[in-house]
């Protein structure tokens, strides 16, 4: 029998000052989708590649330079970019392509909130803790965030590509209660990647939730507003 995964592991004296968040497949996703905005970009510059197939390569190049543990900077992306369209080809002058492809995942408007992220953000916040972020994401999270009425009070916002750790070291944790002034015992962890998110939330003292929207995992919330009969109103 697989072990349970606990959703929630009690603060030390039970009283939540503050919640942290992740970012990609917690609060934000992209529309169009990545394959789709690949594809769009693709045919601008000359290559007819399918979404889907645009879509794999992206997640397989990802996930390659992701091993790698190098800083999601600009040049990081454009090697991302690069091996994305390889089996597809490449334009004459691959730099126009790129740039369009970074500044649009850039923009407020390529991402929106889950619908109960929305919901439950503005509700969570009234009920007294205080409400962050701690994100593997590179410098333009920032200003995404401040694009969305519901997350553009979030605060404080670690990102790993500022920072320079991301999770599951134990140093982005330190770094984000030192921000908030808060001690271990008295901050949470939500996220949908339960080895960055719960595991290395849990190693460096903070309480945790696993968020899995499709019901899979074992002890996972199925949404946001599940934490909102977790914890009560002070």
């Amino acid at each position: 029998m697989r072990p349970v995964r606990p959703a929630y592991t009690p603060a030390v004296d039970g009283e939540i000052e503050i919640i942290f968040f992740d970012v990609g497949g917690t609060l934000l996703y992209p529309d169009p989708d990545v394959g789709e905005v690949y594809a769009r970009a693709g045919r601008d510059h000359g290559i007819d590649a399918p979404a889907r197939a645009l879509a794999v390569a992206f997640h397989r190049a990802f996930r390659e330079k992701k091993r790698q543990a190098l800083p999601q900077d600009r040049a990081w992306w454009r090697e991302v970019v690069d091996r994305t369209f390889a089996p597809f080809g490449r334009p004459a002058e691959p730099e126009p392509l790129f740039s369009g492809l970074y500044d649009h995942f850039a923009r407020p408007g390529a991402w929106r909130l889950y619908p109960d992220a929305e919901a439950a953000l503005p509700i969570l916040s009234s009920r007294g803790p205080r409400l962050g972020v701690i994100s593997n994401w590179d410098d333009r999270l920032p200003s995404l965030l401040a694009g969305h009425a519901a997350t553009r009070r979030l605060d404080p916002v670690i990102v790993s590509g500022i920072l320079g750790a991301e999770k599951p070291d134990p140093a982005i944790y330190r770094a984000a209660l030192s921000a908030a002034g808060v001690a271990p015992g008295r901050a949470l962890m939500v996220g949908d990647d339960f080895d960055a998110d719960v595991k290395g939330a849990r190693a460096a003292g903070l309480a945790a939730v696993h968020l899995d929207r499709s019901g899979a995992a074992p002890g996972a919330i199925p949404a946001l507003t599940a934490l909102l009969d977790r914890l009560a109103p002070r």
